[in-house]
């Protein structure tokens, strides 16, 4: 497998096996937030740049920045979403849209070589978003759904995966720049939604050399303290080989079970990151050493 490069203007983030995992910050998104869809309409982006800082404070690599609201000018707001997320932060961009002239609006604002998300098999929309993401020199997230939907068959979405690898190809985009969606499905409606991405994702970099990634709270909708599985079905497909997926890095469970599945697979070297994120402050190991009188407290001799 390949290593898949995408950049801002000044940095570099890179995908692939035996590095680092990829977090994709997913909450500058409108779908199912009112107040943050509303302010977008308006033009108010003052919520988009504290998410975007939140995220990269939290670990976020990358951002995906979504504008989609009904009845807006999708492009419009996406350019501008992105102009605030590069105004407050430098970490690489994923441009979030199923809208060609979206996806033009942000990618003529943007500064670097992005990820597009997405692109799926149907052969219309191969032909429409394929071209964009040749000419801009961008990476995509391929998608594998076509026009007969989502199959509860892996075999089926390995096909639609590999149809739109070779699609890309004939475009003139390298696989290394295909990052592919095997799709994760609820794990409580589907019991078998977490070995389905497992062997998916073994498959699609065994044999088709792609990076991967994935909607990582979709397998855990509707389950209460879903964040805890969330974390732990990432843990278990980055161990199948899973290279990066969009998710929310401020919630803890998640976040820890990608730092440690990281060092547990050798991806950190030496344990650095997840030595620097939880080790104590230098206040506290200073004290630790002291008995509440300030005194150096001494082992008990008998």
């Amino acid at each position: 497998m390949t290593d898949t490069v995408v950049s801002s203007g000044n940095r570099e983030v890179v995908f692939g096996s035996g590095r680092p995992f990829v977090m994709i910050g997913e909450r500058i998104n409108p779908t199912g937030r009112k107040l943050l869809a509303s302010e977008m309409k308006e033009g108010n982006f003052s919520r988009v740049a504290e998410d975007a800082l939140a995220q990269v404070a939290a670990g976020a690599h990358m951002l995906d920045v979504n504008a989609g609201i009904p009845l807006a000018d999708e492009p419009a707001l996406l350019a501008e979403a992105i102009k605030t997320v590069q105004s407050v932060t430098t970490v690489p961009l994923s441009i979030d849209s199923s809208i060609v002239e979206a996806l033009e609006a942000g990618l003529a604002v943007y500064h670097g070589k992005p990820l597009i998300n997405s692109v799926t098999g149907e052969a219309d929309v191969m032909n429409r978003i394929l071209p964009l993401v040749a000419k801009s020199g961008a990476a995509v997230v391929a998608i594998s759904n076509d026009e007969t939907g989502i199959s509860e068959d892996p075999d089926v979405r390995f096909e639609v995966a590999k149809k739109i690898v070779l699609a890309a190809n004939d475009f003139g985009i390298p696989t290394a720049d295909v990052v592919v969606d095997p799709l994760v499905m609820p794990i409580g409606a589907m019991s078998s939604a977490g070995r389905q991405v497992q062997s998916l994702v073994r498959r699609l970099s065994d044999e088709l050399k792609v990076n991967t990634t994935c909607g990582a709270s979709n397998v855990s909708f509707g389950l209460p303290n879903r964040h805890v599985v969330t974390g732990t079905f990432l843990a278990i497909a980055m161990g199948s080989g899973l290279t990066s997926a969009i998710m929310n890095p401020l919630h803890s469970e998640a976040r820890s079970a990608v730092m440690a599945a990281d060092v547990l697979l050798g991806n950190d070297a030496n344990c650095a990151s997840w030595i620097r994120q939880h080790r104590p402050p230098q206040n506290d190991l200073q004290s630790s050493g002291r008995s509440r009188t300030g005194r150096r407290s001494r082992p008990n001799s008998q």
